[in-house]
């Protein structure tokens, strides 16, 4: 039995796989209902400008809501310093504004590059990291990655979060997410949005009547349900844009689901069978499901939400939910 669930349990619970492109960006939720989840299939986001309040419709005036979305909140020490920021949070609405106007605006040549420009490049053709390196002042790409972007045992390190070329790149991402959700939320309604880990801890935070948003990186949920990727003797990959290889992780999707006690909606239940279908786009409602199954993990009790207890973390450079080292 989980070990310290959260009490009361927050009414709604959301995972949002993220992507620089509408059609890559999938959600899965779960509802309290009977004092047990039960967790919906995958679903586009939809304008995403939106999403915080059509969530605070369906979870009601007093329903606490956990949100979780796949990608950065927070920026790299070492940039913000260079940078004279020293409250996060408090600098989003700002950001698009005043000194920082540009500060969405992905620089298209090095020179462009700065501190209150810090994206880099706009597109490809000759363009190289050490142009970043240099147009922000510090020493190396490594500089760039936040304490939780570091890689570890369960899994590699993520990228930088200013580079935007790349498969793994989630500069574009943040971008976009910033300016769509999180400030569009922070200013429609501040004293009902809260942000993890920024503002406290997250039991604290999920008061009635709160959304709680937080930053989740599906990778780092792999290893807490036992999600795992192969490859074949024959040299074949079963990664997670593979049916097959998302199909093969059903087993471990679904003992979760049963030992946790949460209910799954048999649309849902089906697609975690069959992997998602056979497009290798699977990829974006499994890691939404992923995801969601990662933040009812932790609000059930059987995994820490891992609040850091550096203040620089804590204020700058924020965290990943559910990781603890």
């Amino acid at each position: 039995m989980p070990a310290r669930p959260f009490s009361p349990l927050p009414a709604l619970v959301v995972h949002a796989d993220w992507g620089s492109a509408p059609g890559k960006r999938w959600m899965a939720r779960a509802t309290l209902e009977g004092g047990r989840y039960r967790a919906l299939p995958p679903e586009p986001v939809g304008v995403a400008t939106t999403l915080v309040n059509r969530m605070r419709s369906m979870a009601g005036e007093q329903g606490a809501i956990l949100f979780g979305f796949d990608f950065p909140i927070g920026v790299p020490s070492l940039y913000a310093e260079r940078a004279g920021i020293t409250d996060f949070v408090a600098l989003l609405p700002e950001l698009g504004q005043g000194r920082w106007a540009d500060f969405f605006r992905v620089a298209e040549t090095a020179e462009e590059i700065s501190p209150h420009r810090p994206f880099y490049p706009q597109a490809p053709g000759n363009k190289k990291q050490e142009h970043l390196v240099a147009g922000l002042g510090v020493r190396s790409m490594d500089d760039l990655l936040r304490r939780c972007d570091q890689g570890h045992s369960g899994r590699g390190k993520a990228s930088p979060m200013f580079w935007t070329l790349g498969g793994k790149q989630v500069g574009k991402a943040a971008i976009l997410g910033w300016q769509e959700v999180v400030v569009p939320a922070l200013i429609s309604d501040r004293s009902r949005v809260k942000v993890w880990p920024f503002e406290g801890e997250l039991q604290t935070l999920l008061e009635p009547g709160q959304s709680v948003i937080a930053e989740t990186y599906p990778a780092e949920f792999y290893g807490h349900l036992g999600v795992r990727f192969y490859a074949g003797a024959s040299g074949e990959k079963w990664g997670k844009r593979s049916q097959q290889g998302r199909q093969r992780n059903g087993p471990a999707l679904l003992h979760w689901a049963e030992t946790a006690e949460v209910g799954l909606d048999p649309v849902l239940s089906e697609a975690i069978q069959n992997g998602f279908g056979p497009s290798a786009d699977g990829e974006d409602p499994f890691d939404a499901v992923v995801g969601l199954f990662g933040m009812l993990n932790i609000v059930l009790g059987y995994r820490e939400s891992g609040e850091p207890d550096e203040e620089q973390i804590r204020e700058v450079e924020g965290w990943m939910l559910g990781r603890c080292a």
